[in-house]
């Protein structure tokens, strides 16, 4: 009887694990109205109390990153998250004047062997909901760093931060200048193709030749990357750091669209690996923030626009 007891216990402890919103979790947001489609890069680090939840919420947005603290509530027997009053940069603001929606999230928990998925929008307060669309989100649970001791020092250590950042020219003075070309490594080539290659961004340019920088976004602690164009490997073991990688790209006018992949070699101190991806096609620039670990390669798909 006691012997059934333990078992059933541990099950229950274990269910119970499985169905909670602690951890590290990482993805991306998006808003699509009839004119736009804006990327939010997001981290959120949750720990739940006995009747409700706090945390902090980390996200990048153009130029902007923004990281506050965040407290709700999680239904277990709904799986339903909910955070409250949460500034987000309206997606519409121009890049030297932000204004914020006040927002709340609402997401719901799927577990599944493979990993654990936080799916939702953030939803505008009625006071902002005329002008604040929803933001779709999807966010996985980073399972190798959700350790107990390093959830609650992020917590307890948190500093709220608002920076603006924004490439001066002693940033982008070019420390690599890459020469795209096939080159070989069996290794990187074998893991690329493992991983899921992650549409996280389509453009449209006008022009056949294209520079393409790459910066670390954020704090610089180590991150190194792979590139592949068109799935084939042009640059590997690069370190990135706030001076840029530069490559000069000519599409393949004979394919519908060409594509930009980033490969994590290592995710830093700080994982996941992200990446600020600067594109000129002579005439207008993109500004994409990408990330990736290792199940996944954030690839952006570029469409050459028709006179």
């Amino acid at each position: 009887m006691k012997k059934g007891s333990l078992i059933l216990l541990l099950f229950i402890s274990l269910h119970s694990n499985s169905q909670s919103v602690f951890g590290y979790w990482y993805g991306f947001a998006n808003v699509k109205t009839n004119s736009s489609a804006n990327n939010y890069l997001v981290e959120m680090i949750l720990q739940p109390e006995k009747n409700y939840v706090k945390g902090i919420l980390n996200y990048y947005f153009k130029n902007t990153y923004r990281s506050i603290q965040v407290k709700g509530n999680f239904n277990m027997a709904t799986r339903q998250l909910s955070l409250y009053d949460i500034p987000v940069v309206y997606h519409g603001s121009a890049a030297n004047f932000e204004v914020d929606c006040i927002m709340n999230m609402q997401a719901i928990l799927k577990v599944a062997q493979a990993e654990s998925v936080l799916a939702g929008s953030f939803v505008a307060m009625p006071d902002y909901r005329y002008t604040c669309a929803d933001i779709k989100f999807k966010l996985t649970l980073n399972a190798d760093i959700s350790k107990k001791d390093s959830v609650l020092k992020a917590i307890s250590e948190y500093k709220e931060n608002y920076q603006v950042w924004q490439p001066t020219a002693a940033d982008t003075v070019v420390a690599v200048n890459v020469i795209p070309r096939k080159v070989v490594n069996y290794v990187i080539e074998k893991e690329y193709a493992e991983r899921q290659n992650e549409i996280v961004n389509e453009i449209e340019v006008e022009s056949d030749s294209l520079r393409v920088d790459f910066y670390d976004n954020g704090e610089i602690d180590g991150d190194i990357i792979s590139v592949f164009f068109n799935e084939k490997l042009i640059m590997f073991n690069q370190k990135l750091t706030h001076r840029s990688i530069h490559i000069d790209l000519v599409l393949d006018t004979a394919r519908n669209n060409n594509e930009i992949s980033m490969f994590a070699e290592s995710l830093g101190l700080i994982p996941p690996n992200t990446a600020l991806m600067r594109v000129h096609d002579g005439k207008k620039q993109y500004d994409i923030r990408l990330s990736s670990n290792m199940q996944k390669n954030a690839t952006i798909r570029i469409k050459r626009k028709k006179n």
